[in-house]
């Protein structure tokens, strides 16, 4: 058992939620549990100071930092039939349809031929009722660990915080040992690699160099390197094209600074950066929340951290009168783009993922909605 050391006060806790009070406040990390809350701060200089940090950035920009007084080795527990209790498969709704999210596709074609942008990342955010105010988090992490396994899965329970998250992301955002960082950007997708076409590598080597100068403007100068471009990873019903981008932190670099250049991700904004968040935020319906932003930890007392890319990932949405469950989906959309294929590698993305949510997986439901939400 590990016991973090007391820090200096911080601040930022968000208003208490009465009607979750009893859903106690943990992180799991792979084989570690966190709990015992102790501090919550939305200041990423706490993340230089001590102890063991669960980290949920949203894609807008929120950031909530809960450091825990006790980390210890605990597998995510088998599935607790009748735990979880997920929407019907139906019931999902999605902020643009099919027919929205094609013309989305199109009109950044437009963009790209008018040398505004050469990559935007075109996302949609699927929502469905709970059918109780308890639903617990927790509960979900244990049937994704099983139903779809992650390298960078992750659960952060702070409900009185507005944070219920649990993802199943592939992909690394930001990883740190010392002052050396790392980051693996994913770009192209399909259900075996010889679904890759020549598209998906090249938008793999785009995001690349936006992500070797982002990490540039707070690396020492020489030391940001490629030391892996397009390899093949295999998921759970899909493929990936991941590379690897690795620098060294230039002096009186930290967090602050490095989340500054690095957020958000690159690979689910797109290039030039700036340009494709303004598209983004013209084209999208609804915010992206903790989905394309990143979920980790970092310890502080060792100099190390793993956050992930907030994708393959749900949170609940308790801001309304009755909780909501949510999850994104998404693609990369270059010149080379067709909108009918890109729709359906959204649907790809999410129909294993809503399946499991649904508690429909095992009887191989695996279909995603297109029916736009009211």
């Amino acid at each position: 058992m590990l016991r973090q050391r007391r820090p200096p006060q911080v601040t930022g806790c968000r208003p208490r939620l009465g009607h979750v009070r009893d859903l106690t406040p943990l992180a799991r990390f792979g084989g570690l549990v966190a709990t015992g809350l102790r501090d919550v701060t939305s200041d990423p200089a706490a993340l230089e100071s001590s102890g063991f940090w669960a980290v949920c950035a949203d894609f807008e920009g929120r950031l909530v930092c809960a450091r825990f007084d006790t980390v210890r080795a605990e597998e995510v527990p088998l599935p607790v039939p009748g735990a979880w209790q997920g929407p019907s498969p139906e019931e999902w709704t999605s902020s643009l349809d099919k027919a929205a999210y094609t013309a989305g596709v199109r009109r950044i074609r437009e963009h790209i031929a008018a040398g505004e942008v050469y990559q935007a990342n075109l996302c949609r955010v699927l929502s469905a009722p709970l059918p109780g105010p308890r639903a617990d988090v927790d509960a979900l992490t244990a049937l994704l660990a099983r139903g779809n396994p992650a390298p960078y899965a992750g659960t952060i329970r702070l409900p009185e915080h507005g944070v219920e998250v649990a993802t199943a992301s592939p992909e690394l955002f930001l990883a740190r040992d010392g002052r050396t960082v790392e980051s693996g950007p994913i770009k192209g997708t399909g259900r075996t690699e010889d679904d890759l076409l020549e598209k998906d590598h090249a938008e793999n080597v785009m995001i690349v160099d936006l992500v070797r100068n982002d990490m540039g403007r707070v690396c020492v100068p020489g030391s940001v390197s490629v030391p892996g471009l397009c390899a093949v990873e295999k998921h759970p019903g899909l493929v990936h094209l991941v590379s690897t981008v690795r620098g060294r932190l230039a002096d009186g670099a930290g967090w602050p600074e490095l989340l500054t250049a690095a957020f958000p991700p690159g690979s689910v904004t797109g290039a030039p950066k700036s340009s494709a968040l303004g598209i983004i935020e013209a084209l999208e319906t609804a915010p992206r929340g903790p989905y394309c932003g990143a979920v980790g930890w970092v310890d502080a007392d060792r100099g190390a951290a793993e956050l992930a890319v907030g994708i393959r990932t749900f949170w609940i949405d308790r801001t309304g009168p009755s909780p909501l469950l949510r999850f994104g989906t998404g693609a990369g959309i270059t010149w080379g783009s067709d909108p009918e294929r890109e729709w359906a590698e959204t649907e790809l993305k999410a129909a294993r993922l809503l399946a499991v949510a649904s508690g429909a997986h095992q009887a191989g439901a695996h279909q995603a909605t297109g029916r736009t939400a009211s």
